[in-house]
C-alpha cells in the first residue's frame, strides 16, 4: 500500500511539474504573441505613413513624364513600311496636306519613331507614330487642325491623332467617356483640359 501511495505521490508529482511547463510554456507565447501584434501595429502605421509619401512621389513621377511628353503626339492609323525608313521626311510631308494646313508648312520634327513591338500581320492595327515637335506651337496646331476636321483619312485609312500621355493619365481621362458621350448627346459643348478636368461650357460661361 505503501508503495502504491508513493508510486501515486510521484505520479500526481510529475502531472503538477507538466502541468506548470505547460503554464509556464503558455505564459511565454502569449508574450512572445503581443511582443508580435505591438511590432504588427507598428509596421502598419509606419505603411501608413509611408502611403501617402508613396503616392506623391508616383504622382510626381508620371508629372515629370508627362511634362517630357509635352511636344509630342502619337499618331495612329498610316500603314506599315508606308515611310520607307524615313519617318520624319514622311510625316512633314503627309501631314500638312491631311490637315489642310497653309502651302509652305514646314513641321519641325525632333524626333519620329514607331512604337516598339513586332511588325502586324495583314490586316492587324499598325504600330502608331510617336512624333516629338521641335516647338510646342506646332504640336497644339495639329491637335486644334484634327478636331477641327473632324474624320481624316489618308489613301483609304482612317487617321487619328492625340496627345501622346503617360498611361497613368490616359487611364485618368478615359475615365470621363461615357460623360463626354452624354455631354454630346444633349449638345452641350465642354473641354477636357490637361492633366484631366473636364470643364463644361453653359451660356458661354466654363464651369
Amino acid at each position: 500500500v505503501v508503495e502504491s501511495l508513493k508510486a501515486l505521490t510521484n505520479a500526481v508529482e510529475e502531472m503538477r511539474a507538466e502541468n506548470r511547463d505547460t503554464k509556464r510554456r503558455l505564459n511565454e507565447g502569449e508574450q512572445r504573441i503581443d511582443i508580435l501584434e505591438k511590432e504588427l501595429e507598428k509596421e502598419k502605421k509606419h505603411n501608413a505613413a509611408l502611403d501617402p509619401k508613396i503616392t506623391a512621389l508616383a504622382q510626381r513621377l508620371d508629372d515629370q513624364e508627362n511634362r517630357a511628353r509635352r511636344n509630342n503626339l502619337r499618331i495612329l492609323g498610316f500603314p506599315e513600311q508606308r515611310e520607307k525608313g524615313k519617318p520624319i521626311q514622311f510625316l512633314q510631308e503627309v501631314l500638312p496636306k491631311l490637315l489642310g494646313l497653309a502651302d509652305g508648312t514646314q513641321l519641325e520634327v525632333e524626333r519620329a519613331h514607331r512604337t516598339l513591338g513586332t511588325r502586324p500581320e495583314a490586316g492587324q492595327r499598325p504600330h502608331p507614330f510617336i512624333v516629338k515637335f521641335l516647338r510646342f506651337q506646332d504640336k497644339e496646331r495639329i491637335i486644334h487642325k484634327a478636331r477641327e476636321r473632324g474624320t481624316l483619312e489618308w489613301e483609304g485609312n482612317k487617321i487619328l491623332i492625340f496627345p501622346d500621355l503617360s498611361k497613368e493619365l490616359q487611364e485618368k481621362r478615359r475615365r470621363f467617356l461615357d460623360v463626354k458621350k452624354q455631354l454630346r448627346e444633349k449638345e452641350v459643348k465642354y473641354g477636357l483640359f490637361y492633366p484631366a478636368t473636364l470643364k463644361i461650357f453653359l451660356g458661354g460661361i466654363r464651369k
